[in-house]
């Protein structure tokens, strides 16, 4: 009975399927090439035919031009891909503050393969990454993604409300990446503060004994005081990185509700 409510309803369920699709092709973690593509599709099936039931009682008005639904589910799409982006902001912080601590420590030309974004990172970002992952997961990530992103997000936009609210989506995006820098810059700031100092007292150490090789010691004295540095903080980036994936999905729910108030 489900299924022939699915198929009379076609180009409803066609809407709603293309936006959790999008969701899931570029959300943290199960975007991964690891996971197999047959697998991503029928979660977002499965994810489809939950909440179709909410869409279709709230009503989804199907226009009768081909070229009108072509531009509902492009729509449809970019509102998945939206909603994915301010989460993969995210994980672009934390390349970023793993690119500033191999930078200041030496380890820049360290670069390892991420199996989640399928680009090579130095080894501490590989570190910061696999950490923040790991807090998605035990914060619940995967659950206010389908509750916030997927449940409420049908309720309160339609594709039509990009259209109608386009003026203020670009500020914000542009805003959220001025966030993300801050965050990465601010996550830095431990270790990148403590090794200029560490740069500083070497150079004044190069002034009063010119004879000692400081060039054989800057860099394990580097390395080893941003390993040190990074263990004592680790317990406190946790809460960090958890702060930042809550603020990630605040500020989802502010565009949800940015995009209603666009409706006539």
């Amino acid at each position: 009975m489900a299924l022939d409510f699915i198929v009379q309803n076609a180009q409803v369920f066609l809407l709603v399927f293309v936006r959790v699709l999008a969701i899931i092709e570029l959300a943290p973690v199960i975007s991964s090439v690891g996971i197999p593509q047959i697998a991503k599709v029928g979660l977002a099936f499965f994810a489809s035919v939950v909440v179709f039931p909410g869409v279709m009682q709230a009503g989804y008005p199907i226009p009768q031009s081909p070229l009108e639904y072509a531009l509902l589910v492009v729509g449809e799409a970019m509102i998945g891909v939206i909603i994915s982006f301010f989460l993969v902001l995210i994980y672009s912080a934390f390349l970023a503050v793993g690119e500033f601590f191999s930078v200041q420590t030496g380890f820049g030309f360290t670069q390892t393969l991420d199996a989640l974004a399928q680009v090579e990172i130095p080894i501490e970002g590989q570190f910061i990454n696999i950490i923040a992952m790991y807090v998605f997961i035990a914060v619940g990530g995967f659950q206010k993604l389908f509750l916030l992103g997927i449940g409420e997000g049908f309720e309160k936009v339609r594709a039509v409300d990009l259209v109608l609210h386009r003026n203020d989506l670009l500020p914000m995006v542009l805003g959220s990446l001025g966030v993300l820098f801050q965050t990465a810059l601010v996550m830095s700031l431990p270790v990148v503060g403590t090794l200029l100092l560490v740069s500083i007292g070497m150079g004044l150490l190069g002034k009063a004994a010119p004879q000692m090789n400081l060039l054989m010691m800057g860099f394990p004295i580097a390395i080893t005081v941003s390993f040190v540095v990074l263990f004592l903080i680790t317990p406190f980036m946790v809460d960090s990185i958890a702060l930042v994936v809550q603020k990630s999905f605040d500020t989802i729910g502010r565009l949800l509700t940015m995009l209603q108030g666009a409706k006539p």
